[in-house]
């Protein structure tokens, strides 16, 4: 059995690599008259401790099924780094798909990545918010004085998931295993039909309402009125921006990873633009014959992990670190799984702004995670009607859609692919790459989950049979700043 974990050691080595760390003290204080007359308010608060963002790292994201499927052998790859595996006062991931043997995924990874035994570690799941939820339990940690260095990340495998015995052949296993005669034996085994050999494969339906997230989809879609050609339009955009993107080097959490037997894989592997006409040539995935979700317009099942380095601003300072952002707020919201299944950035949003004293005009970067292009079209439809606010928020008028020309520019889920417990830590690392290569302030990262959640970076955690989402607000840091002033020069 694959042990998924190994995919997680590059990530953990690297994660914990300092920055250059010349002249820190000096570049931050040389920054700060343009800060003062140029930058939007800043979040920080008297009293609150300041929680940043050092460094954010991810395996290329896979096609399952293509490179890592024989990525077989658990390796735990360190090289000696500037910063000493024992500084890390806890390690935490976020998975979905879980292999029985390695069951807290994060333990496991710390100690084959060489890291201290003394570490805690632990997992979490929250479907497609897993490492959403590992990084804000990490700042929950860092606020507290719990710690002041968290490692925090995700991982999924899709080449191989655990595929279980079927419940009666399972129940049959157990008996066997208690039974004390070679009579009782022999009428278990007797007792085996062809229908007990059946595999039960990972569930891809939602338990409480055994409707696929794709049907789900297709009809959010089509109870906001988003066409087939809205969908296309955007998964084509998705992957242009993400070649674009890819291409220009702009995506450089990207590290290059060995993998076993085979060659080094540097680069996501499902970024493939084409054309309104081909892509029109695929037929519905889920709602057949008359859906409008497509293959192509789908976020596909993909191999990767990521990690990011969070600490408190005091002790990345003192480490000689220049952080990259600010994580400033988050929040957490549950819907109805049945119709609102997806439609989490759409409450979750006016919930993380309302709470930091923003609006949607002091974002510069947005970043959404796409799991279907449909669903991404029927939030932004929700969050710019006043309708939706008023009949299902409460609210008095509409928060407002995000402006496209700061939306998800350097690709998204649809095209960089989408392993479930890691995409996370992606997006929030892309925001603070965003912020620094744009010049801007706030950023915003929202992402929606199985069970109707949603994450703003975030923080409230669903009740039984609710959909969550996770939105957060990251703030360019001034060292960051500081370092675009530097290079400009």
């Amino acid at each position: 059995m694959a042990l998924h974990w190994n995919l997680i050691a590059p990530t953990l080595n690297v994660i914990t690599v300092p920055l250059p760390a010349k002249a820190v003290v000096r570049e931050l204080l040389s920054v700060t008259t343009m800060l003062a007359t140029k930058s939007k308010k800043s979040l920080s608060r008297p009293g609150v401790k300041n929680i940043v963002l050092v460094e954010g790292v991810r395996t290329p994201f896979l096609l399952s099924g293509t490179t890592y499927v024989s990525s077989l052998l658990h390796e735990g790859l360190l090289n000696k780094t500037a910063l000493p595996k024992d500084a890390v006062d806890y390690i935490i991931y976020g998975t979905v798909i879980q292999e029985v043997k390695t069951s807290n995924i994060a333990r496991e990874a710390a100690l084959g990545a060489g890291f201290s035994d003394k570490t805690p570690s632990h997992t979490v799941t929250m479907a497609c918010i897993s490492s959403n939820q590992a990084m804000t339990t990490g700042v929950g940690l860092i606020a507290s004085g719990q710690c002041d260095t968290i490692v925090a990340g995700g991982v999924e495998f899709m080449s191989d998931v655990p595929i279980r015995h079927s419940r009666k052949m399972r129940k049959t296993m157990l008996s066997l295993n208690k039974a004390k005669t070679l009579g009782q034996r022999l009428s278990l085994i007797g007792g085996i039909r062809m229908a007990h050999l059946a595999p039960e494969l990972p569930a891809v339906a939602e338990f409480s309402t055994a409707e696929t997230m794709g049907h789900s989809a297709d009809r959010l879609a089509a109870a906001f009125g988003v066409t087939r050609l809205e969908q296309d339009e955007f998964a084509l955009r998705s992957h242009t921006l993400a070649k674009k993107a890819q291409d220009a080097g702009l995506l450089e959490d990207v590290i290059s990873f060995k993998v076993p037997g085979r060659d080094i894989v540097s680069k996501d592997n499902g970024i493939r633009p084409s054309s309104m006409e081909q892509l029109a040539k695929l037929k519905a995935a889920f709602v057949k014959p008359h859906g409008t979700v497509t293959a192509a317009n789908s976020s596909f099942l993909t191999d990767g992990a990521s990690a990011v380095l969070i600490m408190s601003e005091e002790k990345a300072l003192a480490m000689g670190y220049k952080p990259k952002a600010y994580l400033r707020d988050f929040v957490y919201v549950s819907q109805d799984p049945k119709d609102q299944l997806l439609l989490g950035p759409a409450y979750g949003t006016p919930k993380v702004l309302q709470r930091a004293g923003l609006t949607m005009a002091d974002i510069d970067v947005f970043e959404f995670h796409e799991a279907f292009a449909g669903q991404i079209m029927a939030n932004l439809k929700a969050m710019d009607s006043d309708w939706f606010a008023q009949t299902y928020m409460g609210r008095t008028s509409k928060v407002g859609a995000p402006p496209m020309e700061k939306f998800n520019l350097w690709g998204g889920s649809l095209s960089l692919g989408h392993p479930f417990g890691a995409t996370g830590c992606r997006l929030v690392t892309t925001v603070a790459h965003r912020l620094r290569k744009e010049g801007g302030q706030y950023g915003l990262v929202a992402a929606c989950a199985a069970g109707g959640q949603v994450s703003r970076d975030h923080a409230v955690c669903p009740s039984t049979g609710t959909v969550l989402m996770h939105c957060l607000i990251a703030e360019v840091h001034r060292a960051a700043v500081a370092q675009v002033v530097k290079e400009d020069d």
